[in-house]
């Protein structure tokens, strides 16, 4: 089982966490599923950026990303060379420690 490590951020998730996630499983669902509320404005459907992570350790373990979420991520604040959308990220085997970026997009926080 994979280990996901998430960076203390000072809104979202202050004191870190770390996570056990299922291979196969979806990175924005995982968060979600343990109390780490990342913005996901579209339900996870690949149409905006909220979901964006920085995958600061384990990121050559993931698939690729496609064009289209590259297109995305190119809207994102604090754009890396490791930034992801989460919801876009499907966790295998390598333990992953996560950086949520400190704004989104959107100019309020959705009540998901």
């Amino acid at each position: 089982m994979p280990r996901i490590t998430i960076l203390p951020h000072p809104d979202i998730c202050p004191d870190g966490a770390s996570l056990e996630a299922e291979p196969g499983e979806n990175l924005c669902r995982l968060l979600l599923k343990n109390h780490i509320e990342i913005e996901h404005a579209c339900e996870l459907s690949r149409a905006c950026t909220t979901c964006h992570v920085i995958v600061r350790k384990g990121f050559q373990s993931l698939e690729p990303s496609t064009e289209d979420e590259d297109d995305l991520l190119d809207r994102a604040w604090g754009l890396t060379s490791q930034s992801r959308l989460s919801c876009q990220v499907q966790l295998f085997t390598t333990d992953l420690e996560i950086e949520l970026p400190r704004y989104t997009i959107n100019h309020a926080r959705e009540n998901h």
